[in-house]
């Protein structure tokens, strides 16, 4: 066993549910990860070694061929490409004679693309060993290029390289509340659990996720499980390119969050809490364990949270290794077992079969911050925003055509229209809400409002603007669900990738009307029979182009004859001619495809 290998699994105290981490740290520790290294870690874990391979084959941050001595990842979501990555990319594999994907013959560099940085607003963007580095240029990447010919190393690059801003915009309830750390704990303690429920019940509270679960209906069946103990799991693994909204909350508004998870320890009867935060985030992995061992110190975390018997609860950092699927409640918490994030059959559900089996509650980032504004504030404040059914304030993560993008916080309620106002967009064409799998909103439709009523979100914004292709966007999306895939289940693997292929086609002047026949069949069929609702949605970006914008598909057309993209008669000729069939029956006819 080598040294980096023992020294890896003593610091987790050779947890097999801490695989995820320990196959982060191992390598952040070398550049890959070998056969040798993956069968002392299923021997020191007592796990077998195809699990282990099984979860370093998963992520896509975790590499078992070699890698260059800096690994360059380049966004690859749309804003990314609107705002020029492309061309800085090839830029860079120009500077060093590479192509995509391959690493330099002396070993030095390997370029690559990732999904999405979380950095939409000041972008396009890139990780280098993980480490992210926004709003590049050419000169940026010029001198990039020379640190990296140089050998520099990074903890000698100039630091505004890395500076990561928060754009915040506009401020409503959330962002401009006066908020100290431990006043929604001690506003718990005094109403108690029952008391707290209560208040998050009147409050309305629907979760900033994306579905609007009731929060308070979930905490209640968590509380009421049976189990032997409860868990609560903070979802911060906001993966939907256009989404950033939590990681500014994280870096500005932490103590909110961390006193809203308290909160919900305290008042569903959990002892442990996680932090599962998006592997694209390194820079606020240390601001979180500061401030996760200055709460200990004052007595906010750990036992006889402040001073009260029997209150004990505490947070442990978990961090992704790039796998969107993880944003799914079911697979995050298979994530946090230390497994491939495959999203678990339900029902049962989370909150009663969760974490290790047991009862589980979790929220996302906006969720668990709201929580303690409640706590602190109570119902009625929170409702003075929003709608009935809609009650609150929503963050906005707004970005693609618009002159400042960044954050923005409304009432629920808030017209499209005024959010694109605000932001300064201009000769707007189309919104995506809600990321790729949201809603595709046409002109037409911007006076609709941000609200579970009528156009739920959770949390981004795209604006494209006249200059765009609408099918440049929808391949876009397409590739990033084909790449994202988990590979479970059929419907999901192979019509993502279909999808994918069939854009490709159209968006280079090679498509047919079969390619459009087929977009919409493979679509309907994703949204009718994928096993999780992340592919139930992957065919949403197809379905509502073809909907609102069919004639950028007509005209990108090569042939308007309805041309096959494969023959299935065709391909089982073989099986006509091993059982010398050739009648009618022996053949499919265009009804039967």
């Amino acid at each position: 066993m080598s040294g980096d290998v023992s020294a890896v699994l003593a610091k987790h105290q050779h947890d097999p549910t801490r695989l995820v981490q320990i196959l982060r740290d191992l390598m952040a520790a070398q550049r890959h990860l070998t056969p040798q290294d993956l069968t002392a870690i299923a021997k020191g874990l007592a796990l077998p070694r195809g699990r282990v391979e099984g979860v370093a084959g998963f992520y896509s941050f975790f590499a078992t061929e070699p890698r260059g001595a800096y690994r360059v990842l380049f966004s690859d979501s749309i804003t990314d490409r609107m705002a020029g990555s492309v061309e800085l990319r090839q830029r860079l594999l120009d500077a060093f004679h590479l192509r995509l994907g391959e690493v330099s013959r002396d070993g030095l560099l390997s370029v690559d693309v990732t999904s999405c940085t979380g950095l939409c607003d000041q972008g396009p963007a890139m990780l280098v060993n993980g480490v992210a580095i926004p709003r590049l240029t050419h000169a940026r990447i010029g001198a990039i290029s020379a640190l990296i010919r140089a050998s520099s190393p990074m903890e000698w690059w100039p630091e505004n390289l890395f500076s990561i801003h928060s754009h915040i915009e506009r401020r409503d309830q959330v962002l401009s509340t006066p908020f100290e750390r431990g006043e929604a704990v001690r506003a718990a303690i005094r109403r108690g659990p029952d008391g707290t429920l209560e208040e998050l019940q009147r409050s309305g509270l629907r979760g900033r996720g994306g579905a609007g679960f009731s929060t308070a209906t979930k905490w209640t069946a968590c509380r009421g499980a049976e189990g032997r103990a409860r868990f609560l799991v903070c979802n911060a693994d906001e993966g939907e390119p256009g989404t950033f909204k939590d990681r500014v909350l994280l870096a500005d508004h932490l103590e909110l969050v961390l006193d809203g998870m308290t909160v919900a320890g305290h008042t569903v009867g959990a002892k442990k809490g996680f932090l599962y935060l998006r592997g694209e985030y390194p820079f606020l992995v240390q601001p979180i364990l500061a401030a996760l061992e200055e709460r200990r110190h004052e007595r906010w975390l750990g036992s006889e949270i402040a001073g009260v018997p029997g209150f004990d609860f505490d947070i442990e950092l978990h961090v992704g290794a790039g796998a969107y699927v993880c944003g799914e409640e079911s697979a995050l918490i298979e994530s946090l077992e230390g497994k491939r994030g495959i999203p678990r059959n339900r029902p049962p559900y989370p909150v009663t079969h969760g974490y290790l089996g047991q009862p589980t509650v979790v929220n996302n980032v906006e969720t668990l911050a709201k929580c303690a504004l409640i706590a602190s504030h109570g119902a009625e404040f929170f409702k003075l925003r929003g709608t009935a059914k809609s009650t609150g304030t929503k963050l906005l993560s707004v970005s693609g055509d618009v002159a400042r993008p960044g954050i923005y916080e409304y009432g629920f309620g808030v017209p499209v229209s005024q959010v694109l106002a605000d932001a300064g967009a201009e000769r707007t064409q189309a919104v995506q809400v809600g990321g790729p799998s949201g809603t595709l909103l046409s002109r037409s439709e911007l006076g609709r409002r941000i609200a579970f009523e009528d156009v739920p979100s959770a949390g981004a914004l795209i604006v494209f603007d006249e200059s765009r292709s609408i099918l440049d966007v929808v391949e876009s999306f397409a590739a990033f669900f084909a790449h994202e895939s988990c590979g479970f289940c059929t419907p999901c693997r192979v019509g993502t990738t279909l999808a994918a292929q069939m854009m490709g086609r159209l968006c280079h002047g090679r498509g047919t009307r079969r390619d459009v026949k087929d977009l919409a069949r493979v679509a309907r069929q994703m949204r009718a029979t994928s096993h999780c609702g992340l592919g139930s949605s992957a065919g949403n970006p197809v379905l509502h182009a073809l909907e609102k914008f069919r004639p950028s598909f007509d005209k990108a057309l090569a042939s308007h004859e309805v041309v096959p993209s494969f023959d299935l008669d065709e391909a089982l000729a073989p099986a006509r001619e091993v059982t010398g069939r050739e009648d009618e029956g022996a053949h499919l006819t265009e009804e039967a495809t």
